[in-house]
Parts: structure tokens; sequence; C-alpha cells
């Protein structure tokens, strides 16, 4: 008998070829590569057949982050702004706002915008300088700046006009957002220095984008289809004594509420060593984690596991034909796309 999740799985190989960048996002049938610069968007059927004609593209300032809209056009947050494009380059709107907190680095944003399903609502994460110190929050990379809680705020995609806002008790470095597919319910994770992470289902169409329900030390990945089931991962962070832990879990979309847990440490070979980056949703049966595992006498090595999407149990290890990394980008038909260096795979359930 395997051990749990060893049972090895076929893939099989359905396309290839060069990667100019890591692949952002898959919309309306395009395909979004950040080549560091740049966005570039590729009509997506042709992408996967590995054709490199861009379709158009968008310069991006230093430590920019932009998201493809449902319309073609992007959200980009910068350091100090968050700005609407059209597909044409052309500004359509721009919202400033205090500076991020950068240290020796250029002010940047933690995360991406993130628009709504039906595309007409932005949400976006702002910091707040506070000019009053006994409100401020200890920042350790910006000792000359006082900044109070973030402040998540809801905009209106075709004007900017901001619709809600809701103070969050973050001052992030990193930020993960999800749009249910149903639109109804906004999922937000804040990574804050020393406090990992916190994550608040929310209400983004009242004034106040209203909390229906928040967990910790865990970050949204993703909605199983036609679902009301929101996917988390937490990973060991030696946050607090004794609560180093791995796991995945699964939420109910409105509330918050966990309905299914699994702990991945009884997929390591050394618990105390192995690491699991990161999880995806491959589609409504299927969800795919990536994890770095430490063999005795051996390199570490990344490893790719499938599980059952509604019960978070292992169904085993994915077989590929060569070395893997940790860059997935699931395309929401149940293949997925893998990244290498240069080269970029197109991937399915054998």
């Amino acid at each position: 008998m395997s051990k749990m999740g060893e049972t090895p799985i076929g893939v099989t190989l359905i396309g290839e070829g060069s990667a100019p960048g890591a692949v952002a996002a898959v919309t309306g049938g395009r395909v979004a590569v950040d080549t560091g610069d740049r966005v570039e968007v590729y009509e997506q059927r042709a992408f996967l057949a590995g054709a490199r004609s861009v379709s158009y593209g968008l310069p991006l300032p230093p430590q920019a982050k932009a998201t493809l809209a449902p319309d073609g056009g992007f959200i980009v947050a910068e350091g100090a702004a968050v700005r609407a494009v059209d597909a044409d380059g052309s500004t359509r709107w721009r919202l400033p706002h205090d500076p991020w907190h950068g240290g020796n680095r250029a002010p940047r944003a933690p995360g991406f915008p993130a628009v709504s399903p039906d595309g007409k609502l932005v949400s976006v994460l702002t910091p707040t300088l506070v000019e009053d110190d006994s409100r401020a929050v200890l920042v350790y990379d910006e000792p000359h700046c006082s900044y109070g809680r973030d402040t998540l705020l809801i905009l209106d995609a075709a004007s900017g006009a901001i619709r809600g806002r809701r103070p969050v008790a973050s001052v992030a470095s990193g930020l993960t957002q999800h749009w249910h597919p149903d639109g109804a319910t906004l999922v937000v994770s804040c990574w804050t220095a020393w406090y990992s992470w916190s994550t608040w289902w929310l209400d983004p169409h009242t004034d106040d984008v209203a909390v229906r329900g928040g967990t910790t030390m865990r970050e949204v990945r993703g909605s199983l289809p036609a679902s009301a089931q929101v996917l988390t991962i937490r990973r060991a962070e030696s946050i607090a004594y004794q609560d180093d832990r791995d796991e995945l879990a699964l939420h109910d979309a409105t509330t918050g509420d966990q309905v299914a847990l699994f702990d991945l440490e009884e997929l390591g070979a050394d618990p105390d060593s192995d690491e699991f980056d990161d999880a995806y949703v491959l589609d409504s049966e299927h969800v795919l984690v990536t994890g770095k595992v430490y063999l005795q006498g051996r390199p570490p090595k990344i490893h790719h596991w499938l599980f059952a999407a509604v019960t978070l149990q292992p169904l085993g290890r994915l077989q590929y034909p060569g070395s893997v990394s940790k860059d997935v980008t699931p395309l929401g038909d149940g293949t997925w796309l893998t990244r290498d260096g240069g080269q970029l795979h197109h991937w399915a359930l054998a």
C-alpha cells in the first residue's frame, strides 16, 4: 500500500513553448504575461497552442502590479496610486493614496487589485499615514513613517469612484484577494510582519464593506466551481511556540466557517523540514498542492500532489516526465501550466 499522497497519478503534456514571463492572469479568452517591466496580452487559444504574437501590452513602472480586467483593460496598483488603463493604453482614471512602506526599496503595493466577476467593481488595499503616533502601527522596514491600519476600497471600475471602504487590521506586506464567482462575497487576505495572514469574508456591496467572518494564519487561494466552498492554505511560519502547521481548509463562502481540513504534514517525508508552498483549484473535483520534500541523503525536490476538492483528501502525487518548479497557473478547465525557467508546459490529467 502506498503511503498517503504517494499513489502515482499520470499527467499528459498537451502543449509547450517558450515563456516570455510569468503568466499573471487568464480571463475573457485572454492571457496576461508579466515580463517584469510590462504586461503583455495574448489570445488564449493561440497562446496555449504555442503562438507568441502579442495582442497588446502596457509598460509598467517599477514594482507595479497590473490585473487584467474582463473588458481587456488593466487595473494597476502602484506605490502611491491605483489607475485604470484601457487596452489602447489610455488612462481611464487615477486614484492617488498615501505611499506604501518600502524600507530600502521603492514603495510598492503588497498585491494585485481584484476585479469583480462582472467587471463592474474593483477592490484595492491602500495604506494610511497618521499624524498621531499613538495610533501608529510599528512597521519595521519604515521607522520614520507612522502608518495606521490599511483601508480596503471598493471602486467603480468605470469611473474610479469609491463605492465602499473598510479599515482592516493589517499593515500589509502581502495581499491576496478573491471574488467569489457570484460576486456577492469578497475574501481578502493580508500578511503583516510578525502577525502572519489575516483573512476576512466581506460584503462588497455595502458602504462599509460589512464583515461576514474571518480567520487567521490562512491565505485564500480560490473557490470550488459552482460551490459555496472557498480554499485556504496555512503555512508553518514559527509565529508561536509549537504552532508550526501546514494545512488546507475549505470554508463557507458567506460566513467563513471552516467545513473541511487536512494536515499537510501527513504527506511529508520529514515534517520538520518539508515545505508546502501553495494550493490551486484545478476544477470542481481537484485541488493541486505544491511543496518541497527533503529526502535523507538526497537534494530536496519539488512535488505536486492532487487532492479531492470536496473532501480535501489526497489522491496521490503527480508523475511528471521530468522535474517541475512550484510555479503553477490553473486554467479553470482542469488543465494547468507550469513554468520552469524559460519554458512553459500545459498539462492535463492522464
